[in-house]
């Protein structure tokens, strides 16, 4: 990073995207990753008290997103995550590919080039070396045939 520049704040979803990620990861560690228990989750990490810092109403909608498509995201990462299947990625990287996959094929309000960065930043903060590079390939190949996927989705025959 060049010392000249100063460091950019993290935007209000770049936050929300990370507290997101926060508990997809924690539902994956504890089990708890059937659409049901997830929501469940959500709503503990929703009842704060006072001493805790709330959780975003985005990161309540991109887990609630999530827990609501989690087979269609799941068959998906298969699909595209060139031979692996989800349990021999880390738990990290499916939190995030999880939450960004949604935000491409869910969530129309968001660019997918600002998904895909955030999703590789995240993966470079909290994963391992390579993971920025692997969720970037997932990503973009998601990206490419985002509307293909959004219609099929929506059980539309896109022919």
């Amino acid at each position: 990073m060049d010392p000249e520049r100063p460091k950019r704040r993290a935007t209000a979803r770049t936050k929300a995207r990370r507290r997101a990620v926060d508990v997809l990861f924690e539902a994956d560690q504890r089990g708890r990753y059937q659409p049901l228990a997830l929501s469940d989750l959500l709503q503990e990490r929703l009842a704060t008290t006072a001493a805790e810092t709330p959780l975003p109403a985005y990161s309540a909608e991109l887990v609630e997103g999530v827990a609501g498509h989690l087979e269609d995201i799941d068959d998906i990462l298969l699909t595209y995550a060139h031979g692996r299947t989800l349990d021999r990625m880390p738990a990290v990287d499916r939190a995030i590919l999880r939450m960004a996959v949604w935000e491409l094929l869910f969530d129309d309000e968001i660019d997918d080039a600002v998904v895909i960065s955030e999703a590789v930043k995240l993966a470079a903060e909290l994963s391992t070396e390579g993971s920025p590079r692997f969720v970037n390939a997932i990503l973009d190949k998601i990206r490419v045939l985002g509307p293909a996927l959004r219609l099929d989705l929506r059980g539309i025959d896109p022919s």
